[in-house]
């Protein structure tokens, strides 16, 4: 007899069972009661053991399908991968991406080559500027030095004809 037979003639007996007045209590024949337990405690470790090794296959089965699952979809993203990577718009793209990155060389070579010009001009400009500013400085100096030559060869004049008039004066005296 299998548990869930045993089960249902425990319930036929319970309900056949003659009942007590007054309590809602049943008489049952315990030996007849402890026989059929025991036969349900016999086949149960047995049902046990069957439904835990029922549940560990579902387990095993869930793993591998989930592992199954996990390459499918790895195969299949490697797949979709490679055909973006290989289809026409990605190498469109890829072209379009050449070509915006050369342009932009090229304008940053214009800009480095116009940043020079710029700078050797405004250092030309500059060059002139320091030689006006030399030449005016050199000239300003020319004339204050022939001044100041002019004043001293004066001073040295006056000077030298005081001494001779203190000279003329001197020998006078003697």
């Amino acid at each position: 007899m299998e548990i869930m037979q045993l089960l249902e003639y425990l319930q036929d007996i319970v309900e056949s069972a003659p009942k007590v007045p007054i309590t809602g209590k049943v008489l049952v024949d315990k030996k007849e009661l402890t026989e059929i337990l025991d036969q349900i405690f016999n086949y149960l470790p047995d049902d046990i053991k069957k439904a835990q090794w029922i549940v560990g296959e579902k387990e095993r089965i869930m793993a591998e399908a989930k592992k199954e699952y996990e390459t499918v979809k790895k195969d299949t993203m490697d797949m979709l991968k490679k055909q973006v990577e290989n289809h026409d718009i990605t190498k469109e793209a890829q072209i379009k991406g050449q070509e915006i990155i050369s342009a932009a060389q090229r304008d940053a070579k214009a800009i480095r080559l116009g940043a020079r010009d710029y700078a050797d001009e405004i250092l030309c400009q500059l060059e002139k500027e320091l030689d006006s500013k030399t030449q005016e400085i050199i000239n300003c100096i020319k004339v204050n030095v022939e001044k100041m030559a002019i004043e001293l060869t004066d001073d040295m004049s006056n000077s030298a004809q005081d001494i001779r008039e203190n000279i003329k004066e001197l020998r006078s005296i003697k």
